[in-house]
């Protein structure tokens, strides 16, 4: 597992919240159900009201498809009910421990290639210098449509987008500095052929322009 949330709300009137994708699949608890969240390819929003509260459990990138027993792009932009994948949902609103052991009913076994390609994925968030996906994939040892392949089996979705979403967790931090920077130097460092397509990728992510994600946060 990449880790848990425990969230929860009271709000009287209806509450929009904008839901930005990471590569993760998320399991979900909420109001006595349980749902599997694929991997969304662009922003989404939910509408929170009420008293209410969830759990959440994401599962590193890569390694949701021994789970599934089936390509992970199955699920891509999608939510399923999860009790096909892991049974009936506990009789308890569950809490971290009862979750674990709803998981290890069904633990699989042990697969290398998930455990590699979350490698992968892994060094892509970490490292900058990473921005194409045939350079990616010459250090995999492998061809594009290979990595491509491998990638919709079990992340569920393409080594390229996955490189853009990270690239784009960096222009994030720099906007959090509030320190000035060239928006065409950034493009090209990030491996963008020019300033209006890092900015299109921006807004389709994030559901508004950098200019205007800076202003309010």
């Amino acid at each position: 597992m990449q880790g848990y949330r425990i969230v929860s709300w009271d709000y009287a009137e209806p509450y929009r919240q904008k839901l930005v994708p990471y590569p993760h699949v998320n399991l979900t608890f909420r109001g006595g159900g349980v749902q599997l969240h694929g991997v969304w390819s662009v922003h989404r929003v939910r509408v929170l009201v009420g008293r209410e509260g969830m759990l959440a459990v994401a599962f590193r990138p890569g390694c949701f498809r021994p789970f599934l027993g089936a390509s992970v792009a199955t699920i891509t932009d999608r939510t399923v009910d999860a009790e096909p994948v892991f049974g009936p949902v506990p009789p308890e609103p569950p809490d971290v421990p009862a979750v674990e052991d709803y998981l290890r009913r069904v633990l699989p076994e042990p697969d290398p290639r998930a455990t590699e390609v979350a490698e992968v994925v892994a060094a892509i968030a970490a490292r900058r210098d990473i921005t194409r996906v045939d350079a990616l994939a010459r250090e995999c040892g492998t061809s594009v449509r290979g990595l491509q392949r491998r990638f919709a089996e079990y992340v569920g979705i393409g080594p390229k987008w996955v490189i853009r979403r990270y690239r784009l967790h960096e222009v994030t931090e720099r906007l959090a500095a509030g320190v000035p920077f060239d928006w065409a130097e950034l493009a090209a460092d990030l491996g963008y052929v020019d300033q209006p397509h890092l900015i299109r990728d921006f807004r389709q992510l994030f559901g508004e322009s950098p200019t205007h994600y800076a202003q309010r946060y």
